[in-house]
């Protein structure tokens, strides 16, 4: 078994590196090192300082240049700088060169929302899941970022003739990825049996990019106590709740929210989970129109969707936080009539868009939601119709 250091503490202070690829703009890079603030801060660091590189590549060997990690290392020098936080996927040997020149500890993107997702884990299955993404994501690191393995059983025996350390690490890291795969696949059928076991019901996934409301939307809609909270990835496990709107019933279920640059062997550790998304009949993409990169945020969670070869379904786009859209976007002194006309038109975009498969609301301030409620209900008994088309279906 891996000994596990804790890859943030409480309190720490870090600094957050971004590169600037030909692809992008300095209000992308910008924008991206405030969403890796956020991780930071969910994990419970505090990001002090940023520090951003125009780069065609990055490099091989220390990711960013050398003059720009010698002005972290400066930076750094009496400062008690505990972290240094990478907003791209780094290398095992890239750590160990980075750590190196800096002499602080160096983690990526990747292992900050796996550290995430290790602290926010509750069910056997999250906690499985992401045990099986840590080591996935170490074992191709392993060399390059090498670190003692405690050996179960360990003595006479426990080593080949001729095998070294490293070789031993990775056979003992490869048989903890094949014991936690069939423990994952054990878990998978159960919940497979109890999502069978749901009978003929309407089933309705609330989907989209992380601390978008979800929660929020969850405990309205099914007047239900669901965690909610304004940090990234609250809700690691799939939640489903029966809901009646006008006596007709469904399944309503959130999932855990998407991201930019989510790991990919975390996606395929809780592929299991997002079964629900794959196996809903309707799907409420919930987005918050309040963020600055709303549209891009739009385009990741669709992407996934094509990913997990669900975004075929019918899609309701739920634009939700209007209340924080309005107050951000419109200024005391504007007239109410230009708020009006703004706000018709983001919404006529919208409608023809999703093709009137859209509803503008604050899951907060209750705003709105007889609308939505009804967008829902029509498209569910829409939904009973198509399936039972040669019998009354009785609600």
């Amino acid at each position: 078994m891996i000994e596990k250091k804790q890859v943030i503490q409480r309190e720490e202070k870090a600094v957050l590196v971004g590169l600037i690829q030909k692809d992008q703009t300095n209000e992308q890079v910008a924008e991206y090192l405030d969403e890796l603030a956020f991780l930071s801060e969910t994990a419970g660091a505090i990001a002090i300082k940023r520090f951003t590189q125009k780069m065609a590549h990055p490099d091989s060997r220390t990711f960013i240049g050398k003059g720009k990690l010698e002005e972290i290392r400066d930076y750094a020098t009496g400062r008690e700088i505990d972290l240094v936080i990478f907003d791209d996927e780094l290398t095992g040997s890239q750590i160990t060169n980075i750590e190196k020149e800096l002499g602080i500890k160096v983690i990526d993107r990747s292992d900050l929302i796996l550290d995430i997702f290790a602290r926010r884990a509750r069910t056997a299955q999250a906690k499985v899941q992401v045990e099986l993404a840590q080591y996935q994501y170490l074992l191709p690191r392993l060399k390059g970022m090498w670190k003692h393995l405690e050996r179960q059983g360990g003595g006479i025996g426990t080593r080949g003739p001729g095998e070294t350390e490293i070789e031993t690490d990775r056979r003992i890291v490869k048989d903890k990825i094949s014991l936690l795969r069939k423990r994952l696949a054990e878990i998978d059928k159960q919940s497979f049996t109890q999502r069978k076991d749901r009978g003929e019901l309407i089933r309705v996934s609330l989907v989209g990019y992380t601390n978008v409301g979800k929660s929020t939307l969850m405990n309205l809609l099914s007047k239900s106590e669901v965690f909610a909270e304004n940090k990234l990835f609250a809700t690691l496990d799939t939640t489903t709740r029966k809901v009646v709107f006008e006596n007709t019933p469904f399944l309503l279920s959130d999932t855990v929210g998407f991201i930019r640059k989510l790991p990919h062997h975390l996606v395929e550790s809780f592929k299991s989970t997002l079964d629900e998304v794959r196996e809903a009949d309707i799907l409420l993409h919930v987005v918050d129109i309040s963020h600055p990169q709303y549209e891009e945020q739009i385009g990741v969670v669709n992407k996934t969707l094509q990913d997990l070869k669900a975004f075929e379904k019918p899609i309701l786009t739920i634009f939700n936080k209007m209340d924080l859209y309005e107050e951000r976007t419109f200024d005391e002194w504007l007239e109410d009539s230009v708020k009006t006309e703004i706000l018709q038109d983001l919404k006529d975009r919208w409608d023809e868009i999703t093709h009137n498969n859209c509803v503008f609301v604050s899951a907060l301030e209750r705003r709105n939601v007889d609308a939505l409620r009804e967008l829902i209900l029509n498209k569910v008994r829409d939904m009973y119709q198509v399936r039972y088309p040669y019998r009354t279906v009785h609600f």
